[in-house]
């Protein structure tokens, strides 16, 4: 519980950032999908006659991380029928809090894009009312990359939780600092997100502060329910995650990867811990 209500008050000052630029857009999908993520929790503990455990802040801190992968144009029902399918789905047939192995957030984005692909349509920011395009999507396009120092500052559109890498970086530091994450996985996924740039002939910074990479790296990636548990195999992760973003950046049918490439390396995290498992 100490660690979720550390993750929630790192998250602050991002979900503040959303609700300024998108207003009451942002508030009743970041409300919608934690009441959903919280309610879906509760009901299929009840129906299957578990002992309610909501108390946690799994729930609310599932639903938020949720709500920033969102436009603000998303549906309501759309949101409230991902996030609940990404809890049970992703957590709950698994046996609940600290026994999935699927991000259940990120697993209710996966269900969004292909139930409702609709809900991707572009969007656009208080901050930036001149083109409905994001940075990313605009990259993806047109190959024009956008000023960096707009991205990392939150001048740019975005979905709700990835417009000011700034604020996420503070948050991001906050929950190492804490030890509520583990640096080396955002490290090896920011460090083979810039690799990967470089090589390809692209600016890294661009890269690194456009999209989801920033939030993914340090508030998804580093879920200690669904990432390695031992250092070598934390940086093997990373670096898995890093390779899939860009790859699905370069040459994917989507512009942003980061729920795609941390989900794909979950289903590895058993192997990576007997991999690197310490000799004693």
């Amino acid at each position: 519980m100490k660690m979720m209500k550390g993750v929630l008050l790192a998250l602050t000052p991002v979900t503040l950032y959303a609700l300024y630029s998108y207003r009451m857009s942002a508030f009743i999908l970041i409300a919608a999908s934690i009441i959903a993520a919280v309610a879906s929790e509760a009901i299929y503990q009840k129906l299957t006659g578990q002992p309610l455990k909501i108390s946690n802040y799994s729930g609310v801190v599932t639903g938020l991380l949720f709500a920033f992968t969102l436009s603000p144009s998303t549906p309501v029902y759309a949101a409230v029928i991902s996030v609940a399918f990404g809890v049970i789905v992703g957590k709950e047939i698994f046996g609940g809090f600290a026994r999935n192995l699927f991000n259940p957030a990120l697993l209710g984005r996966l269900f969004l894009i292909f139930a409702f692909p609709a809900a991707l349509s572009p969007w656009r920011s208080r901050v930036d009312l001149s083109s409905t395009a994001t940075p990313l999507t605009n990259f993806w396009d047109t190959g024009e990359m956008a000023a960096s120092g707009d991205a990392f500052l939150g001048l740019v559109s975005g979905s709700l939780g990835e417009l000011s890498a700034l604020l996420i970086l503070a948050g991001g530091a906050y929950i190492i600092y804490k030890k509520y994450a583990r640096w080396r996985i955002p490290a090896s996924i920011l460090a083979t997100v810039a690799v990967f740039a470089l090589v390809m002939g692209h600016n890294p910074i661009f890269h690194l502060f456009t999209g989801s990479v920033m939030i993914g790296s340090f508030f998804y990636a580093t879920d200690p329910m669904t990432s390695p548990r031992y250092p070598k195999g934390q940086i093997v992760f990373g670096i898995g995650i890093g390779l899939i973003i860009m790859s699905m950046r370069f040459w994917g049918w989507l512009p942003e990867g980061v729920a795609f490439g941390i989900l794909v390396m979950n289903i590895f995290v058993p192997y990576l811990d007997s991999a690197f498992k310490p000799a004693r």
